[in-house]
């Protein structure tokens, strides 16, 4: 009797045994599976550990800085048209036929919840604009990290590329990327930063895109491209921080003595000049033959490899001891090449938006 009360205790400590093993087993597994980041809006956003789809909701373009796209399924219907005014689709020909999950462009990010369910990706990025990720998250059942959608040079990119980075496993490249740009801002200031305030010519940017295409009064302050490069930008001097109309009789006032349009709007440029040749005969940069072109990248966010061409392009017009070893040519591909792995700037040039002067009337 004693002997059948010890094989029964022996065996239900086998088995009690492998029962612990197998939850411990599952604990593990369970915490392999899945790793916790925090994003843009400082949610705690628990994903997969291993991600083999994502569903990208504003957020390609920096997706193919990140070397992401093959792991991009579905995106929003400003991804699926290719423009140079968004050159992360000219190197993603693919993406015009992707499955639409949401819209975008000015009107900010709309959701498509069914398409997102039903492609069901790993993870879905959102820019931290759509405040609505936690709605969203709940709706779909699937992971939504929000991601800021940087500007040059604003503090947002290295965060942003760092939370991808993670999300994604892919740590190396984010460290590449911030790298890169980290560089590129250091050398635009130390070319300028010691240039005195007296000696910084006066400079004016025109034609911008904002909520739309806008002719010579379509200005901003605090312009990044002129910001990096420590420019005497004079719509400065109105306070504003972003993007705006300004009255012409300003720009006359002020009276720049180089200026900077964007090639895309000079057909709005020439419209005002047929209408008002005299105030633009009258400004000093046209007598001189100072007009110079600065690609337009605010499309569907802001297209950072644009933004710090021009940055560059500027720098060589303004200051051009400083610049002298740059090829603004060379420059901009390299750029292109490191952030969205292809050579682009042709293509600018092919279409007549290439780095040149311009002249205001033809």
């Amino acid at each position: 009797m004693k002997r059948i009360v010890a094989v029964l205790l022996s065996f239900m400590m086998i088995v009690t045994f492998a029962g612990c093993t197998n939850t411990k087993a599952e604990t593990t597994k369970s915490e392999a599976t899945g790793k916790v980041v925090i994003d843009s809006l400082g949610r705690q956003v628990e994903v997969p550990a291993e991600i083999d789809s994502v569903g990208s909701l504003g957020v390609m373009r920096l997706l193919t800085y990140m070397d992401a796209v093959d792991l991009v399924k579905g995106g929003t219907d400003m991804d699926n048209v290719q423009q140079l005014t968004r050159p992360y689709t000219l190197v993603n020909p693919n993406f015009a036929s992707i499955a639409q999950i949401g819209q975008g462009g000015s009107g900010g990010i709309v959701p498509f919840d069914e398409e997102i369910i039903k492609l069901a990706p790993d993870v879905i990025f959102v820019v931290s604009d759509y405040t609505q990720a936690d709605e969203l998250q709940a709706k779909t059942g699937i992971p939504v990290v929000a991601v800021a959608s940087p500007g040059l040079f604003d503090g947002k990119m290295s965060a942003s590329i760092d939370i991808i980075g993670q999300v994604l496993g892919k740590e190396d490249r984010a460290k590449e990327v911030n790298e890169f740009m980290d560089a590129a801002q250091k050398d635009l200031n130390d070319r300028t930063k010691d240039i005195p305030e007296a000696s910084r010519i006066s400079v004016y940017n025109g034609a911008l895109n904002f909520k739309g295409k806008h002719g010579f009064d379509g200005t901003s302050g605090n312009y990044g491209p002129f910001v990096a490069i420590n420019a005497n930008n004079v719509v400065d001097q109105t306070g504003q921080k972003t993007a705006f109309t300004v009255d012409l009789e300003q720009v006359l006032a002020w009276n720049p003595e180089i200026i900077f349009l964007n090639p895309e709007n000079m057909d709005l440029v020439n419209e005002q000049y047929a209408q008002n040749p005299d105030f633009f005969s009258s400004l000093k940069a046209v007598q001189n033959n100072k007009v110079y072109t600065q690609l337009a990248y605010n499309n569907n966010y802001t297209n950072v490899e644009i933004a710090l061409a021009d940055a560059y392009y500027a720098g060589a017009v303004i200051y051009p001891d400083k610049f002298k070893d740059i090829n603004i040519e060379k420059k901009t591909d390299e750029i292109f090449e490191f952030l969205l792995g292809e050579k682009l700037y042709s293509k600018y040039v092919a279409a007549g938006q290439g780095f040149g002067p311009l002249t205001i009337g033809k």
